[in-house]
């Protein structure tokens, strides 16, 4: 075993996708690696307003058990039901750990043998990894194309096969979005069928008060599953599922990332929805996000680019070396830009991730587009 992991080792650094733990930026660093996308992570001003209004009594720093066995609920069900007010409609939420938990244990509570799982070939590894749990009969179809998810689904039908479809909203490596209305179309044509869409990289950023893309969508009750996840624009920690009440049932007793867990710290929950509350009236933000998206997209456009305005936005590179040249330059000119590789992309498209937040500048964007385009000549 020894030396399959030293030959493992091997294999990842004459790859180029040798990965170490990156040290925390230095002062003065930009940093465009976050998905701190509202900028609320570095507020200390809404930290102190929070712990100002908090008791020592109130702030208990772990659940001790799984939400299945712990004394202390309320502040669970507290955040689950500002989500459900939030969002309308007849829709349940369930806290959970993270997105990655969410993904990995929702998906093989809902399918069974008889299902198959239809999934854009860029979701990311949670959702994988969570269909590959479920042991269901699954296919990809290629990116953002819904003639390839038609053609998937029709087949499936035939087969008398139940159809779970799962998508994100926003796709975290490339920054462009599914088309929900069309989806949601697409699902009230097989009876039965689920849709699922992971909106990790959309909650706090896209959509009205930035409730996500599905909330902006023409029929959001169409979409059985919605997930959303508190770690990354709501500046805390764990994810939510928004599902019918019996299906939330379902999950409470299937859903073994759920059962299995301890839950979150009770704090992490107050907080949570102290910033989940702040967010809704944030387009301050979200416009300024988006002002920076489209700037960026504009500088680093060339001739024929079909490069998309967003908070996330790829500087493809295609080699997992040069990646990690370019990704250390930058840092000389202080961006903090990282690399993303294999297993993260398929092969030959590694990148340099940048990623956008709300509190960086103009000045910070065009800085970066010129040192960006004079390093890669």
């Amino acid at each position: 075993m020894r030396e399959t992991i030293d030959t493992t080792l091997d294999k990842l650094r004459e790859s180029g996708n040798f990965r170490t733990l990156p040290q925390e930026p230095e002062p003065g660093m930009i940093d465009f690696t976050s998905n701190d996308y509202l900028g609320l992570g570095s507020r200390e001003d809404l930290r102190r307003e929070f712990f100002d209004s908090h008791s020592p009594e109130e702030l208990l720093m772990s659940a001790s058990a799984s939400r299945l066995l712990a004394a202390c609920q309320n502040p669970f069900a507290r955040l689950e039901k500002t989500l459900q007010t939030a969002y309308g409609g007849n829709r349940r939420a369930l806290a959970m750990n993270s997105g990655y938990h969410a993904n990995s244990g929702l998906i093989p509570a809902l399918a069974g043998k008889n299902t198959t799982i239809l999934a854009d070939r860029l979701v990311h590894a949670s959702i994988i990894d969570g269909i590959k749990l479920s042991g269901a009969e699954f296919s990809r179809f290629r990116h953002n194309d819904l003639n390839h998810l038609i053609s998937l689904a029709d087949k499936a039908k035939a087969e008398g096969r139940d159809i779970l479809i799962v998508v994100e909203s926003v796709y975290s490596m490339d920054g462009d979005r599914a088309d929900i209305d069309a989806l949601e179309e697409i699902k009230r044509n097989y009876p039965g069928a689920i849709l699922y869409v992971d909106e990790a990289h959309a909650v706090g950023v896209e959509g009205p008060h930035g409730l996500g893309l599905v909330a902006a969508s023409a029929h959001p009750e169409s979409v059985d599953i919605t997930i959303g996840t508190f770690g990354k624009a709501l500046a805390s920690a764990g994810a939510f599922a928004l599902m019918s009440e019996n299906m939330r049932h379902l999950m409470i007793n299937r859903c073994r990332s759920f059962i299995f867990s301890t839950a979150l710290p009770p704090a992490c929950a107050l907080w949570t929805e102290f910033i989940f509350n702040k967010s809704l009236d944030m387009d301050t933000e979200r416009n300024q996000l988006k002002l920076l998206g489209n700037r960026l997209c504009d500088l680093l456009s060339s001739p024929g680019d079909k490069r998309i305005a967003s908070h996330i936005q790829p500087w493809h590179v295609g080699d997992p070396h040069k990646a990690v040249e370019l990704s250390r330059r930058l840092k000389e000119h202080s961006f903090n830009v990282l690399p993303i590789r294999v297993p993260t992309v398929p092969p030959g498209t590694d990148r340099l991730r940048i990623s956008l937040n709300a509190a960086l500048t103009q000045e910070n964007i065009e800085s970066l587009a010129s040192t960006l385009k004079k390093l890669s000549e």
